[in-house]
């Protein structure tokens, strides 16, 4: 039972990476680099938990997240799309920014408790044994990340809309020359991609750890930013990654559990390690990194009509 809980953890806790390492991918296939997960996860944290505290809907609180999202992303998109600001100073300033006021905002939310959540089980599957427990009693949210990235493999992979998004990633003088505004397709990509990542901070403050804490995300927003180069702009890669870093971070309780003598500290530095090897391994290969990189990632495009 005690491995069926660790997979069952350690699913709950890679969705929070899969959904915004999806989020940024969908950046980054547009061409945008985006520094600021970390602070548009912790402001969606923020607004998700305010709108249940108030409102009493785990939906609503999902809603919001979102919507604050996408409004930080499209402030980033028209600072860095129109007026052509650097992208990586752009968003180390959004991250800062989404810190501070969230710590600023959530002041008065700090003692304040969420209603019962409700229990989530599949009909039928989640009493098997062992498989039950493990992947049948999660939160629909766990489910929508996989479906969403699916979705998003056969959206890129198996459809025009996505082979022109992937096109004004790699060459966005050619998808302009064809006729695609290739501001607002960017746009829109950073939109995208920013709702998710406010879908992933509300998922943290009304789910994963029902309450608001300063900082509450903790590094995830970075991880996630290493994880789409780690799975080299692949969503299902992106998945199964965040799955394996999840799985990580839920190991340091299972092994304080089983009364394993480490150092909490170092238990707690497990998956900001687990990055930093991982990023170190794929490094030595930069040429495997350029064959699958989006082309313009980060590079300001300015119209010449």
């Amino acid at each position: 039972m005690s491995t069926a809980l660790l997979i069952a953890a350690a699913l709950d806790a890679g969705t929070i990476l899969a959904l915004a390492s999806l989020g940024l991918l969908i950046n980054e296939k547009a061409g945008i680099l985006n520094l600021g997960a970390e602070g548009m996860m912790l402001c969606a944290a923020l607004a998700g938990f305010a709108t249940v505290v108030h409102t009493g809907s785990a939906v609503a609180g999902f809603a919001a997240g979102m919507v604050v999202g996408g409004l930080l992303a499209g402030c980033f998109g028209v600072l860095v799309i129109w007026l052509g600001t650097n992208q990586y100073a752009t968003g180390l300033a959004l991250s800062l920014f989404g810190a501070g006021l969230s710590a600023f905002a959530g002041t008065a939310y700090v003692q304040e408790k969420l209603p019962e959540a409700l229990h989530f089980k599949v009909p039928f599957l989640g009493d098997l044994p062992f498989v039950g427990p493990a992947f049948f009693n999660q939160h629909p949210v766990v489910y929508l990340a996989i479906a969403i990235t699916l979705g998003l493999m056969f959206f890129l992979f198996r459809t025009r809309a996505g082979l022109v998004l992937r096109s004004v990633g790699e060459s966005p003088e050619s998808a302009h020359a064809l006729g695609y505004n290739v501001r607002l397709i960017r746009l829109g990509a950073v939109v995208a991609g920013g709702a998710l990542c406010g879908l992933a901070g509300a998922y943290v403050a009304t789910v994963y750890t029902p309450l608001w804490v300063e900082g509450m995300i903790a590094g995830k927003g970075w991880i996630a930013l290493a994880l789409t180069t780690f799975a080299t702009w692949r969503p299902m890669r992106v998945l199964l990654g965040a799955y394996l870093f999840g799985a990580v971070t839920m190991l340091q309780f299972h092994l304080q559990g089983m009364g394993v003598h480490i150092s909490s500290q170092f238990l707690n530095m497990l998956p900001y390690l687990a990055t930093i090897l991982v990023l170190v391994l794929i490094s030595r290969n930069p040429q495997w990194i350029r064959l699958n990189m989006p082309q313009s990632i980060g590079k300001p495009f300015h119209p010449s009509s």
